[in-house]
């Protein structure tokens, strides 16, 4: 008789934590946020939305999609001018990594550019608008000099260095002729990985890639005659295809990555940060950059 009351009340606690799971699962499937278990074929969507200055969550977005059994094929809607060399490249092998598993698509909104293109570059088809702002294969790095403001007022720089080049791109004095063809070498060298890199995910000649990787940009149809975009459509083209290369049967539905959700106090200290750093680079841009200046 003992036994009864506990057994009931553990089978009530099972139902309650039944119920609520189903409910927190499928809330999330309503959602479209990626779960472990396979509630229909799904397309996911990835956004990447304006200047590239970390892979670290995209990349998350397209592992977990990889790794999500129930979603079949990958869409990364781009709306982006490009950013910095290193988060570009790092998206771009990511993607490369993913299609050995299912297929990816690249959808253009209004700017797909420089390393906005980069990104795209792997996907095994593209898909831009007809007026989509692409292209801006090139690569850029710019230099502010203060020595002439800083002599106005007063204000003298002693530098200390261990070697000729320390302080290779200095504000504060002349760049060399050395400095610019170290520079210039530079940029050469990683332009060729950007062209090389267009070569080998659209299956270009090199030679062809050479003669639009001059910066300049082009229309969505533009660059479908060229050779860097596929088919034109939007986003819906996008996952369709994606879901018609994935095998799935009818309109596929769609998952994007779900959002992040931090205590208020930490999201406005952060959001705080991050607008700040974005304000500093974009006015004072660090480093190689596949960017494309005219957004």
């Amino acid at each position: 008789m003992t036994k009864r009351p506990f057994l009931m009340a553990l089978a009530t606690f099972g139902a309650i934590f039944l119920v609520f799971f189903l409910i927190i699962l499928a809330v999330g499937n309503l959602a479209g946020r990626p779960t472990p278990f396979p509630l229909g074929e799904k397309v996911g969507v990835v956004p990447i939305t304006g200047v590239i200055f970390s892979s670290e969550k995209i990349n998350e977005a397209i592992t977990r999609f990889r790794e999500d059994a129930s979603v079949k094929a990958i869409v990364l809607r781009i709306d982006s001018p490009g950013g910095g060399v290193g988060p570009s490249q790092e998206i771009y092998d990511e993607v490369r990594r993913t299609l050995a598993v299912k297929p990816v698509v690249a959808s253009m909104g209004s700017v797909a550019a420089s390393g906005g293109y980069y990104v795209a570059a792997p996907a095994n088809r593209i898909i831009a608008n007809p007026g989509t702002i692409t292209g801006s294969i090139g690569v850029i790095m710019e230099f502010t000099n203060f020595q002439d403001l800083l002599e106005k007022i007063g204000l003298k720089t002693q530098v200390v260095k261990s070697g000729e080049h320390k302080d290779l791109g200095s504000p504060v004095r002349p760049m060399s002729e050395e400095d610019r063809r170290i520079l210039q070498s530079l940029i050469d060298d990683v332009h060729d990985q950007f062209v090389t890199a267009v070569a080998e995910g659209r299956s270009l000649e090199q030679d062809k890639v050479i003669a639009l990787a001059d910066g300049r940009i082009f229309s969505g149809r533009q660059a479908m005659a060229a050779g860097l975009v596929d088919d034109l459509g939007n986003l819906r083209d996008a996952v369709l295809l994606a879901g018609e290369l994935a095998g799935i049967r009818g309109e596929p539905r769609t998952v994007y990555p779900a959002p992040e959700r931090p205590r208020l106090f930490d999201y406005l200290i952060q959001e705080s940060i991050t607008r700040l750093r974005q304000g500093l680079q974009e006015q004072n841009p660090v480093g190689l950059q596949y960017l494309w200046q005219g957004h």
